[in-house]
């Protein structure tokens, strides 16, 4: 029990590093913003990539939800109160409530505009599991799973904040579901 309490930060930030999975933007056909960020980290990140060069566009996911309103069409209106034009954004209206059911409406998007390489950007926390379910579902994508910060979570001191708490909780909670086939 000593040993579990003084060495506690280490394997907690190492069961914090599991779900951090990313890599560094590459060229890309596209940019892909996940939905589920109400900070706007995950558009502010990729209006970023575009005028980077990385890709020309990026595809901004959206969940019907708040007060009858699309989420891209809330993150576009951010990025763009953020100094990004408008051009750089393309929403893609859907109706999913998990990142299994978002991934089938963002590929099927991806496979008409004929993208073979996408950075795909999410939540830091994200980005493992979210990875794994876009690798498995489309094998001959080029995915690049690109790290957005999250304003609570980080993966060396998320036991230290309660939003952070939480959030590692349900993200272990879907990554238990998802290696269990739920």
């Amino acid at each position: 029990m000593l040993l579990a309490a003084v060495t506690n930060r280490y394997w907690l930030a190492a069961l914090g590093g599991y779900l951090v999975r990313a890599s560094p933007p590459a060229q890309a056909d596209m940019i892909v913003v996940l939905a589920g960020d109400f900070s706007g980290n995950r558009i502010l990140t990729a209006g970023d990539l575009v005028r980077r060069g990385f890709a020309p566009k990026a595809l901004v996911s959206g969940p019907s939800g708040a007060y009858g309103l699309h989420e891209s069409d809330l993150a576009i209106q951010f990025a763009v109160h953020h100094g990004y034009p408008a051009s750089y954004f393309v929403a893609l209206f859907n109706d999913s409530h998990s990142t299994k059911a978002e991934a089938d409406d963002v590929l099927a998007a991806l496979d008409k505009l004929h993208a073979r390489r996408v950075d795909i950007v999410t939540s830091d926390y994200h980005t493992r599991r979210a990875g794994n379910i876009y690798r498995a579902k489309a094998p001959g994508l080029e995915i690049h799973m690109v790290a957005a910060p999250d304003k609570y979570f980080s993966a060396d001191g998320w036991w230290k904040d309660r939003e952070a708490r939480k959030t590692f909780l349900m993200e272990w909670m879907k990554t238990v579901a998802a290696w269990l086939g739920m």
